[in-house]
């Protein structure tokens, strides 16, 4: 503890902008992790339970199930099955859906972009302390004295390598989650998609089966 208190305290006020953008990384990354918990839906479960009521023809039942677990999958389900009910064309019930995913999706991006930003930001404030450390380096050895020289010259790399090194560690911090979470938000994507094509499908195939 008594080595990361002095490394920071050595970085000077720049250590100060790199830890506020590591708070807000922080806070944004269980903002996340606890809105993905919440909107994750276990796909099988729920397809088969659906698909099984559109079969059946019991489309009422599949809303209300659908009603029971909001989320992105869910509600571009129900969108398709509403218009299914009301017995309206595939393309108006494939419109539905199509909205839908663009009306949800943004529910699972969030501000995940946002990650990236403070990682890049996180990089160029370490740079920024990096160039300070050096330039107060030199110019408090161009006015030391032969005995203080090294001294200062030693105190001046120091900063600049505290701020280098918390700059990277917040920004690799930042860009990996990003990363990670942009694959689940593609996942969830792709998940919507692929369940509203074949609920589609599956509702033409029965429409005959539909009850009033």
């Amino acid at each position: 503890m008594n080595f990361i208190q002095r490394a920071f305290t050595e970085g000077g006020f720049v250590m100060y902008v790199i830890a506020l953008i590591a708070i807000i990384s922080i806070f944004l990354i269980v903002e996340r992790v606890m809105k993905f918990k919440a909107l994750a839906v276990d796909k099988k479960d729920f397809t088969d339970q659906i698909f099984r009521m559109v079969v059946s023809g019991d489309l009422r039942q599949a809303i209300s199930f659908c009603d029971a677990r909001p989320a992105p999958l869910t509600n571009t389900v129900k969108a398709g099955l509403v218009q299914a009910m009301n017995k309206r064309p595939d393309e108006e019930i494939q419109v539905a859906m199509d909205a839908a995913v663009m009306r949800e999706m943004p529910k699972v991006e969030g501000w995940t972009s946002f990650l990236a930003v403070f990682g890049n930001i996180a990089v160029l404030a370490g740079l920024l302390g990096t160039i300070i450390g050096m330039i107060g380096s030199f110019r408090a050895v161009s006015a030391a004295d032969p005995a203080t020289k090294a001294q200062k010259l030693s105190e001046g790399i120091s900063h600049a390598l505290n701020c280098t090194a918390f700059g990277l560690s917040v920004a690799i911090l930042a860009i990996i989650t990003y990363g990670l979470f942009q694959h689940q938000i593609q996942k969830t994507e792709n998940e919507v998609v692929e369940t509203s094509m074949s609920l589609l499908n599956l509702v033409v195939a029965n429409r005959d089966k539909i009850k009033d």
